[in-house]
């Protein structure tokens, strides 16, 4: 990831295109990851991540140094993750017990996935991963996206909210219950004994087209599935959930978005 120095933040306000571009390949990646994570889908992340730069873009003359350059990126990105008609408008609305009752349709024998599905199985563990917040409603996703997967801090974490730290915090641990209920009920790697596990459930999932036939892109980097089953069954079951979330790899961006959105808008100055 590039580092955005203060030196291209003032040169991109006035107007400084290298610096432009600069800055928006600084912070493309982290947006990228914080999209995917509150979308689950790569592509809506996508477009939602050139979206959320065009908006740091053209409203880049708004940043007064008041607070962390990353920190305001990010309250843009929220703003639009939970306000913009058309990432409401796709919203699943799923539930926990809805999701549960998907992840049963079609399950198999512990022993349907053969030693070399190893990469895709992690696929599904990764996939299946970030679609469980999408059980959680978007105010509390991004409350446990900042605090719990990304580990802001509080306070940091309200700021981008634009919430108290007090209101940040009773969202937060809502959140955080829920997402560690449903881990340890229903995933098997939290939970040998569950109903589901990324073995019993590749085959359908490869069958329904939940995940490819080959591995993604964008989550080259994860750690393997062997590792995420030891760093489970070596983990608390209080703090497994996070544990999981957070073993995604670095969810870089899969393209370059600087030239495209230059060419979308205008340089600020």
């Amino acid at each position: 990831m590039t580092r955005v120095s203060k030196t291209d933040i003032a040169k991109a306000q006035d107007g400084d295109a290298k610096a432009l571009e600069t800055l928006v390949r600084g912070i493309q990646d982290r947006i990228y990851k914080l999209a995917l994570r509150m979308l689950a889908h790569p592509d809506a992340a996508q477009d939602a991540t050139q979206e959320i730069l065009i908006r740091v873009v053209t409203k880049l003359s708004t940043y007064r140094g008041d607070s962390r350059f990353e920190t305001w990126t990010y309250r843009v990105a929220i703003n639009y993750l939970l306000t913009a008609r058309k990432v409401i408008a796709n919203d699943p609305g799923l539930s926990f017990q809805m999701f549960a009752e998907d992840l049963l349709d079609g399950i198999a024998d512990e022993h349907s996935a053969a030693p070399e599905d190893h990469v895709m199985l992690n696929e599904l563990r990764l996939r299946c991963t970030m679609a469980m917040l999408l059980c959680l409603d978007r105010d509390h996703r991004a409350a446990y996206v900042l605090g719990d997967v990304l580990e802001f801090e509080h306070g940091e974490a309200a700021d981008v909210l634009d919430i108290t730290p007090g209101t940040y915090r009773k969202r937060l641990s809502r959140a955080r219950a829920r997402v560690l209920e449903f881990t340890a009920k229903t995933c098997g790697l939290a939970t040998p004994t569950a109903p589901c596990s990324c073995r019993k459930r590749l085959p359908a999932a490869m069958a329904m087209g939940r995940v490819g036939v080959s591995p993604s892109a964008d989550l080259q980097g994860a750690p393997r599935f062997a590792e995420i089953e030891a760093l489970a069954s070596q983990t608390q079951t209080d703090l497994i959930a996070a544990k999981l979330q957070r073993a995604t790899g670095p969810l870089t961006s899969p393209k370059d978005y600087a030239t495209e959105v230059l060419k979308l808008v205008e340089p600020p100055g």
